[in-house]
């Protein structure tokens, strides 16, 4: 057995670099396949939220002809932050990162992004914003993740049209696509299980930035809840890395999206063109119109929509789309 060396999608802009992964324990469990039913699906996720993490282990990142080295967190979670300024090429491009293990050499590769030069940046909240997820109500939630595999899980109708015009707005043609990030409450456990979705479901290739990772069972049930203060860190944090674009952001009505985005919408007023709020109950939120009212009076756009349709609808009416 050897460990498991974890390789998650990269950014960069003109300047640096950043990719990130984590090592795991040697284990002889099999990979997780999403894809199978009922308890044994549930096997396959619960494995997914017991595996262990090396912390202090040597990782090696190979870019440019040169190769930097660094240590893992208590956690396992490795991060390098690095110069780029001989790189020129744009979009999705891969890189590579090795450790050694008993005399041998593990080694994963990934892709990271660098944006091609347009107007706007997308941030997107995931678990009921486009994956029904049922997020108020803990209990479902768990139980569809467990029960459901992925080809089973669904996404709102018409938010795969509306993310898709999303990817090309503001461009003459479809041969270069915007940034896109996916941040969510979701764990870093569930990294596979969301990329193969949104590839599956044909959704924007996107950066994730998910909250630290769990590793005990008990952990699982509390999966996607809890603070949400690392939600607006990771947007600020996008916001400041890339901050010649124009951002849209989209969450529901669940949880602190629209808080949180009204927060950014104050900090970053002149960065922000709209804001999308799904509503997942069968009543729109008082407490949501309002903060999506406080938001328009910064001269920021916003939808508070039950159907993607209306989403979609909004945006052309904006001129976002086509």
């Amino acid at each position: 057995m050897k460990p498991i060396l974890k390789l998650y999608r990269g950014y960069a802009n003109e300047e640096e670099l950043i990719v990130m992964g984590h090592i795991f324990k040697p284990t002889n469990k099999a990979n997780y396949d999403f894809k199978k039913k009922n308890f044994k699906n549930a096997k396959s996720v619960i494995s997914l939220f017991r595996m262990k993490t090396m912390h202090n282990e040597d990782v090696y990142l190979e870019i440019n002809g040169k190769t930097i080295h660094t240590k893992t967190l208590e956690d396992g979670y490795f991060k390098f932050c690095i110069p780029l300024k001989e790189t020129t090429k744009f979009g999705w491009i891969d890189y590579s990162v090795y450790m050694n293990y008993e005399k041998q050499k593990i080694a994963s590769k990934s892709t990271f992004v660098r944006p091609t030069i347009g107007k706007y940046g997308f941030i997107s909240d995931i678990d009921d914003t486009f994956l029904i997820s049922h997020t108020r109500n803990p209990l479902k939630k768990l139980y569809i993740l467990l029960f459901k595999n992925i080809n089973s899980r669904r996404v709102f109708d018409d938010v795969v049209p509306h993310y898709q015009a999303l990817q090309f707005a503001g461009r003459n043609n479809n041969q270069s696509e915007n940034a896109f990030f996916y941040v969510s409450s979701s764990e870093w456990n569930l990294y596979d299980l969301i990329t193969q979705f949104t590839a599956i479901h044909k959704l924007p290739k996107a950066v994730l930035l998910l909250k630290d990772i769990k590793t005990s069972l008990t952990q699982l049930f509390l999966t996607g809840r809890g603070d949400h203060n690392h939600k607006f860190e990771k947007v600020k944090h996008i916001l400041e890395f890339y901050p010649n674009y124009t951002y849209v952001l989209l969450g529901d009505d669940t949880q602190q999206d629209p808080h949180l985005y009204e927060t950014i919408c104050k900090i970053f007023p002149l960065h922000i063109k709209a804001v999308y709020i799904r509503q997942v109950g069968k009543l729109k939120k008082d407490a949501t119109k309002k903060i999506l009212e406080n938001i328009s009076t910064l001269d920021i756009a916003t939808c508070y929509y039950k159907s993607s349709t209306k989403a979609i609808k909004h945006s052309t009416e904006i001129g976002l789309i086509d």
